[in-house]
């Protein structure tokens, strides 16, 4: 066993933690910073499988930017996880059958993987003068456009819905008006008043 499948299997221990870890903890910001920890455990299988391109791009983009947002919104937010959790139990017949064909998809997909063909498997060695950034594109972008445009309209969407969730008036928030502090006039906030004056004795 060389040292790559030594750290294969060790990233692939500490993912598995962190995901199991993700959906057990029960402080969300702890099950945040344990996704960042499989986001980073995925970005170093995939930099051993000579993808760097994807390791950047999931480094960058989803710790970089999405989990931080994520982390600070979680912290910021006050929601009530007590209520939230009430109907755990009532839900969870319904979840588990979710995940179990889930489950099942997810092993056909690596089962039909692994038993393609040698011939027909691609090729693990990237030729001399290719790059990964450049196939991965050819492919985004002529075999899988059509999906990769539905996973742009399905972010939109979810983008969305997230700002329409949240965006909600509350009573107790004060808030400046712009269009009457441009339409304000000197008049309206100085008043010039004569009193007569006071003699004291």
């Amino acid at each position: 066993m060389d040292i790559k499948a030594v750290l294969f299997y060790l990233f692939a221990l500490v993912a598995v933690y962190a995901g199991l870890r993700v959906v057990t903890a029960k402080n969300p910001v702890h099950a945040a910073l344990h996704l960042v920890l499989a986001f980073f455990t995925s970005a170093a299988i995939w930099m051993l499988l000579n993808a760097e391109f994807l390791a950047i791009a999931l480094v960058l983009v989803y710790v970089g930017a999405v989990m931080v947002l994520f982390i600070f919104v979680v912290m910021m937010v006050d929601i009530n996880f007590d209520k939230l959790r009430e109907g755990f139990w009532s839900n969870l017949p319904l979840a588990a059958g979710v995940g179990i064909v889930i489950v099942l998809e997810m092993a056909f997909v690596l089962l039909k993987t692994f038993i393609i063909p040698e011939s027909s498997a691609y090729p693990l060695v990237i030729p001399a003068g290719s790059s990964n950034t450049r196939e991965l594109g050819k492919l985004i972008f002529t075999d899988y456009v059509y999906a990769f445009e539905v996973a742009a309209v399905i972010l939109l969407v979810a983008i969305v819905a997230a700002v329409a969730l949240t965006l909600r008036t509350r009573k107790d928030t004060k808030g400046q008006d712009p269009n009457r502090q441009v339409l304000v006039k000197s008049a309206d906030r100085l008043r010039i008043v004569k009193m007569a004056s006071e003699k004291r004795e």
